[in-house]
């Protein structure tokens, strides 16, 4: 499990100060990049070899809402992996109190450039199978 630790920005929030819903989505984004640097892959040597790995589902459960200038914590967990596909589980939380304020999670499948599903190459398989 890796944690990044963010403040809410003023543009991320509607007129009640209250988090837009769609930011959680982010914030997963966020720290599955920051998950994938720690275990020493990088997002640009995997396009330069033509590798992406687009989001085929995503979904994302709120329990309480974050607000303006609160430090929140994003909790990422990588929870499956193939050679195929990586799913990534996520917690934010706030962090003065503690309080869940979502949940959530990620698939992600491996294509070349043109959409085609490939298999990961062993040198990105290797760093995902050891434990962050």
């Amino acid at each position: 499990m890796i944690t990044v630790r963010e403040k809410v920005r003023f543009v991320e929030t509607d007129m009640m100060g209250v988090v837009h819903h769609s930011n959680y989505f982010r914030w997963f984004e966020m720290a599955r990049v920051e998950y994938l640097r720690q275990v020493g892959i990088l997002l640009t040597d995997m396009m330069d070899e033509n590798i992406v790995f687009p989001i085929t589902n995503v979904d994302c459960k709120y329990m309480a809402s974050a607000r303006f200038d609160d430090y929140i914590l994003i909790e990422a967990v990588l929870a499956e992996v193939s050679k195929a596909k990586m799913v990534f589980t996520y917690r934010v939380l706030r962090e003065r109190d503690g309080t869940l304020l979502a949940t959530g999670s990620t698939q992600n499948v491996f294509t070349n450039d043109q959409g085609k599903i490939i298999r990961l190459p062993d040198k990105y398989f290797g760093k995902l199978q050891k434990p962050s």
